[in-house]
This record gives structure tokens, sequence and C-alpha cells, in this order.
């Protein structure tokens, strides 16, 4: 139910199929394994219908019709279908005809109103024609309905400027012309990106651009709703009209087909973070992050898990095509390791990275061995610092139920019986230093243990602790 939700939340359309016990047990009432223990079989269907956003009851009568609704409406809303198969109807045979299928990714997603479309685009233009400080913020939501060639089109004809929340990496290339850099509020980086943003006079949101806490730096710096224009995934918002049946895709086109260039001020291009430190230096937080934006090359996934790391690493400056995931909304601890596994199983020849911290790592990390087993080689960089890190950050600090079992974690892929892994400690810069060119030039996978010194605990600063503590201590 977690997973399923996290998918729910970053409208991500997975198939939750689950066998049921079967309806000659479920008729009689009988109590099996798994359940409350009071003959009720319905509970489940409810529980997890609701983190779904579509669910059916399989039938050998319905299961032509009901399969076809279902399919096209996870697509159509890009969220989790839920759909649940008695065990003795799973071997029924299908009653009424079968329909000729597509595959997946062709599975059609929805279609646009032309005339509700091309309102829409006039009454953006409108808006668009009177800007003199536009900007653009596209979202995951573009990757989600496959829009991103249609957005750069898009970028190409208008020059539009663009910034990226934490949530959207990896969306557009920042190695783009027209990128500004990272949305969060306070804490964008560089400054002159919440600066543009802020003080833009039309804010085209290409997708919805969600402004949760950890998306905006804890809602330090909002946008003025006033100034915004929506392209959801299936409407478009202009002040207080709302036009409805406007596929995403479709209104970029029409907006790369008409739209008009726009006058660009200029603002300092993001750049990487400096280099700081010496070899024979503790390894430290301002250290570590400068060399993993110098590690990363085109085409790379980085995967970030939703701990307090995930704040210097929405910072970094990706090189081209690289793929940033995050579960930034649904944050459930330990994501990222599992989230590895799959990534890298579904993309062998890209290289995979993780960053997380021990206390989220700690939670998953079984999987490592599901890694080792199928010969999967990603690189892995653990954080240690013997607490829950964010908990840390968002409440009072000192709780004792906060420490963590300290564990040997470079020691774990041997013991799981994971074989030709580079695998070490580290606990200077030089270690770090030499650490990234092994797993630069190793063909196996690598597990970096990185030792974060008791004094630093956190990968921010007091006066950004200060502050997120505040806000959560209201």
């Amino acid at each position: 139910v977690n997973g399923v939700m996290g998918a729910k939340a970053h409208r991500v359309p997975i198939f939750h199929v689950v066998g049921a016990p079967s309806t000659r047990i479920q008729r009689a009432g009988m109590i099996t394994h798994h359940t409350l223990g009071d003959g009720v079989y319905g509970n489940f269907f409810d529980i997890s219908a609701a983190c779904c956003g579509v669910s059916a009851k399989i039938t050998p009568d319905n299961v032509i019709t009901e399969m076809e609704r279902v399919i096209h409406e996870a697509f159509r809303l890009s969220q989790p279908a839920y759909i649940q198969i008695p065990e003795d109807y799973a071997v029924m045979p299908v009653q009424g005809i079968p329909v000729k299928g597509k595959r997946l990714p062709h599975v059609f997603r929805g279609k646009s109103n032309p005339l509700e479309v091309k309102a829409a685009v006039r009454a953006i233009l409108a808006r668009l024609k009177k800007a003199k400080r536009p900007i653009a913020m596209p979202s995951f939501q573009v990757k989600r309905y496959h829009a991103q060639p249609q957005l750069l089109s898009l970028l190409k004809r208008t020059g539009l400027p663009f910034t990226l929340t934490s949530m959207d990496k990896g969306v557009v290339d920042e190695s783009h012309p027209n990128y500004l850099g990272l949305f969060a509020g306070k804490d964008s980086a560089p400054a002159s990106a919440g600066k543009a943003a802020l003080s833009a006079d039309l804010i085209l949101c290409v997708g919805e651009v969600l402004e949760e806490d950890f998306n905006v730096g804890s809602w330090s710096a909002l946008l003025d709703p006033a100034r915004k224009v929506i392209l959801g995934p299936d409407y478009v918002k202009v002040g207080d009209q709302y036009f409805t049946s406007c596929m995403l895709p479709d209104v970029l086109a029409a907006l790369a087909r008409s739209a008009p260039r726009v006058k660009r001020a200029k603002h300092p291009a993001p750049k990487f973070l400096p280099m700081v430190g010496q070899p024979h230096d503790p390894i430290s937080s301002a250290a570590l992050y400068p060399r993993l934006q110098r590690f990363l090359r085109e085409g790379d996934n980085l995967v970030v898990e939703g701990g307090s790391c995930m704040f210097p690493c929405a910072s970094l400056l990706l090189p081209k095509g690289v793929s940033y995931e995050g579960q930034i909304l649904w944050a459930s601890i330990g994501w990222a390791t599992p989230t590895t596994l799959g990534v890298a199983l579904a993309e062998p020849k890209r290289r995979t990275i993780m960053v997380s911290g021990d206390g989220a790592h700690q939670l998953t990390a079984n999987e490592i061995g599901v890694m080792g087993r199928y010969g999967i080689n990603p690189i892995l960089i653990v954080l240690n610092n013997g607490i829950y890190g964010v908990e840390d950050v968002l409440s009072e600090r000192g709780h004792v139920y906060d420490d963590l079992a300290g564990w040997n974690y470079h020691t774990l892929p041997a013991a799981m019986g994971c074989r030709d892994w580079f695998c070490t400690r580290i606990e200077t810069v030089g270690d770090l230093e030499s650490a990234l060119e092994e797993a630069r030039n190793h063909r196996g996978a690598c597990y970096l243990e990185v030792m974060i010194p008791e004094t630093e605990s956190q990968p921010l600063s007091k006066k950004t602790i200060n502050r997120i503590y505040k806000t959560y201590a209201k």
C-alpha cells in the first residue's frame, strides 16, 4: 500500500494485480490467514482502491470491458490501478469476444477538444504578449504525459527562461541555455533563480508545479497565484478561465507553433558547486557534493533518498541527459534503495547512482542482496551520520530515538552474497577522491560508506536548520 500510494502521489501508472481467496471461501465466510479474522473480504479492496486512481473486481463476465476501462483510466490519470481476481475466477474461461489490444506505451491517454485548445492558446498568448518578465516552470508531469519534445520546441521558439523545483529536476536538461537554476524559495540555487521566479509577471506552469514544503524551501517564498498560467495534464487555467479537454502535449504543440519570442533579461548562469577541502581534511558535506557533481556524467541515473541529503542534491547542476529520481512529495523513508534496484534493472546500460542517508538505508538494505543476485551494477553512496537526520531537523534535536544502531555498512554487500563489488569506507576528502576514481573505472557495483563527522550531522547551514525547525514547530 505504501508503494502504491507513493506512485499515486507522483503520478506513476503502475498496475497492482492481486489474487483473492476463491469465491467459494468468500461466500462461506471462512477465516483465512492474512485477514482480520472476521470473514469479511471487502476490507482489502476498499483500502487498496483508495490508494489508486482506478480499481476493478474481475470476473469471467466483465474481464474484457473492465480491463479495457482500467488500463485506459490508469494512463489517462497517470495513476495506479488496483485489479483484484479471486483464485477460482483466474482459471475460468473468458466470456465474450476479446478485443485487439495495444502495447501499453501506445495506449491513448486522452483526446483534446480542438476548439478548447484553440481558445486556451489564444488566452495564453494574450497574457504572454503583455508580459515583460515571463518565466516557465516545467513540472514532473511533463515527463509523465510524454510532453518533453513539445516543451523543448516551445522553449526553442520563445527563448523562455525556466527554473525547476527539486521535484521537477531531470524533466529538461539543466545544460539547456534557457535554464536559470533551482527554485526552492529562500534555498534557490543560485539565488538569482529564485529572484527571477518571484519577480516574474507571468509564470507559465507547464504541468502542475506543487508548492509542497520540501519543494519550495519550507514555504519560505510562495509564487503569486495571480501571475500563474497553468497548463495541467488535461486542462488550462488562465486567470479565472478554465479550459477542459486540453491535453498537455497538444497545448504545448500549439503554443510552439504560434508563441512569440520573448525578451530575456540577463541572469547569471548556474554553476557547479565550488570545490573545498584538502585530501587530509575529514570528509564533510561541503566537500562531498561538489565532488559528486563532477563525478556525474552524461546519461546517468541519479536516485536520491527523501532525507536531508535531498536538499544539497537538488542544488547539483546535472549534466546533459541525467535522470533525477526523488520522492520528495510522498517521501517514504527507505525509498531510494529499492528504487535504485528497479531503475538499474530497467536500464542496465546506464550508470545508476544512489545517495541515501543511513537511517533510510537501514529500512530497505536487504535489496542489496537482490542487486547481487541479478548482477546489476549500481553505485551506492550511503551517508553514515548515525541518526535519522531529517527528523533531527524537523523536531527538537537530541532525542535518543533518532539515534541508529551502528552498522558496518560497507561490509553489507559481501554479507549478502554480492561478488566483485568495490566497497570502502570514506573518512577523509582524499579517501573520497580515491573512491570516486575507483568507482569511475570499476566494471562492477560499488558501495561507498561516507563517514559524516558528528560535528556536522546535517548537510545544511544552522540558519537553514533553524528556519525549518521554526516552520514545523509553530
